[in-house]
């Protein structure tokens, strides 16, 4: 790989400086973050709310599921290469544009007629929301100053804890009280503050349209379709019953091919979207993988309580807000706290990582004690336990991802970090509707084979009624046996806490004895000068 030459250097317009830390700020900090929960809430909402909207909008089951599919399609894939367009476009610049493009998009939604039109709707709007969640964590660690960093890192992972766990209450409120328009157009008042609030606090950095002289195109054209289509697998496969279907087993194949060449692209081009080498950290290994796992198990256990609620129980959203507002409201007390407890220099974070993942499968644990005769209150201690266990998991990964690292190399795990986050939330999706409806098949067929079922001696009205009764059973018995793998997951990573992770500080707070876990960052040599800028 080449240093940059004379004339590139001259060219490259010099970094902006970062202003004083004050009020403008905080305030276009707070905008990025009220953005990035603006398009978790565009994307939990019309999710939960999908049956209101097939509903309202006389779309198909199969028509709903590409809703879903195309819009997280997009959304990952926008995930993993917004830090090279945000560095060339601006930060300011482009989080303006793509949180209003957010918004706008939800406009005429709700008057599309035909399914393609809804398709190319949702694929931009979940491209536009994809760009955002990047755009949050570079602006949490680039302009917070040091002893805030942590508290910076907390708020990033609000987007997987709080808003999350508000979907459901959120979908509540807007179809009972203000009609199913507004499960669109719930972004729209919203994301007029977080505009306001972006544009007045956030820096102006400078616009580097140079860097497409440098654009990684081959990683960017073979990258591109192979997470677009490993996430529509993932989405479309328990439906198509995997790879009996062809659509399945050609979208694996290429996409699993066009994926391993962009990995080897990337670990040899000298200006990647992923710096593959981080993964011979065993921190930022540790982390992804942990990231991964926490986001999966957060997502299978909310499956599971509103699974139950809603086939079982027959509850309808407004009536399971409380048990995620149970989650989700005391977040906003103890995300802070656990930050401030991770903040400390006596308290090492692989600590509270293993106590949080500890907690989460305490919780997945009292849940194997379902049975049909729960109702919304038995889930409060469950839920009470991840209250804590979330943020104590989530706010430990990032900070094993990000701390160790320098200035130049944000833009290189930001794409990464993030795209697993995305990625996560579909393999939860698939791992959910594969496991339940294979474990709802096989427990339908073993309590139907038990002595005196095969044979029904009451008529055709008792053998509905019993046969309903035998369905529902075995739909809490495949709950549970989700909620083992839950568990299973939590205690392999409990011990995978206790061997492979390094201890980091938080900012400004390490031993001066002590050095990065990381090797140095990369030099401004070794990258484009436009990248060693950032």
């Amino acid at each position: 790989m080449s240093a940059p030459t004379g004339q590139e250097a001259k060219t490259s317009p010099p970094p902006a400086a970062i202003p004083p830390f004050g009020l403008r700020t905080i305030t276009g900090c707070l905008g990025m973050l009220l953005a990035v929960h603006v398009a978790g809430f565009n994307e939990h909402v019309t999710e939960l709310g999908l049956s209101d909207l097939r509903g309202a909008m006389h779309l198909g089951h199969d028509e709903g599921t590409w809703f879903i599919s195309v819009y997280e399609a997009c959304n990952i894939a926008a995930m993993a290469f917004t830090p090279w367009f945000y560095m060339t476009f601006s930060i300011y610049r482009f989080a303006l544009f793509m949180t209003a493009a957010l918004a706008l998009l939800s406009l005429p939604l709700p008057f599309m007629t035909d399914m393609v039109s809804i398709g190319i709707l949702r694929a931009m709007q979940g491209l536009s929301a994809g760009c955002l969640p990047p755009i949050l964590m570079t602006v949490m660690l680039k302009y917070l100053p040091p002893p805030l960093k942590v508290f910076g890192i907390g708020g990033y992972a609000m987007s997987a804890t709080f808003g999350p766990n508000l979907g459901i209450p959120f979908e509540a409120l807007l179809f009972e009280r203000l009609g199913w328009h507004w499960l669109y157009w719930e972004v729209l008042p919203l994301g007029a503050l977080a505009l306001v609030m972006i544009a007045w606090g956030l820096p102006q950095d400078p616009v580097q349209l140079s860097r497409f002289r440098g654009f990684n195109w081959r990683g960017f054209l073979i990258g591109a379709p192979s997470i677009l289509c490993i996430v529509t697998v993932l989405y479309q496969g328990d439906r198509l019953d995997w790879f009996r279907s062809p659509l399945i087993t050609h979208l694996t194949f290429w996409g699993g091919a066009l994926f391993l060449g962009f990995l080897i692209h990337e670990w040899h081009h000298h200006s990647p979207f992923f710096r593959l080498q981080y993964w011979k950290s065993r921190n930022i290994t540790m982390s992804l993988l942990a990231l991964v796992a926490v986001l999966i198990v957060c997502a299978l256990m909310n499956e599971v309580t509103t699974t139950f609620l809603e086939e079982i129980k027959g509850y309808r959203p407004v009536q399971a807000a409380p048990v995620a507002l149970t989650v989700a409201l005391p977040q906003l007390v103890v995300l802070p706290l656990v930050a401030a407890l991770c903040n400390m220099r006596r308290v090492d974070c692989r600590w509270v990582l293993g106590i949080g993942m500890t907690l989460l499968g305490l919780s997945a644990w009292l849940g194997l004690g379902l049975t049909s005769e729960w109702v919304r209150d038995n889930f409060y201690l469950i839920q009470a336990l991840q209250i804590f266990g979330q943020p104590m998991v989530v706010i430990p990964v990032l900070m094993l991802a990000t701390l160790a690292l320098g200035p130049s190399d944000g833009p290189f795990i930001s794409g990464m970090v993030n795209m697993l986050k995305g990625m996560a939330n579909a393999l939860a999706f698939a791992l959910f509707s594969t496991l339940l409806r294979r474990r709802e098949q096989y427990h339908s067929t073993m309590l139907l084979d038990h002595p005196g079922m095969a044979h029904d001696p009451y008529g055709a009205d008792m053998a509905g009624r019993l046969h309903e009764m035998l369905s529902g059973q075995a739909l809490v018995l495949a709950l549970v046996d989700i909620l083992l793998v839950v568990v299973v997951i939590c205690a392999a990573f409990v011990v995978l806490t206790a061997i492979l992770p390094g201890r980091v500080y938080p900012p400004g707070k390490a031993p001066a004895d002590r050095g990065s876990p990381l090797p140095a960052p990369p030099s401004p040599q070794a990258v484009p000068s436009s990248l060693a800028a950032q």
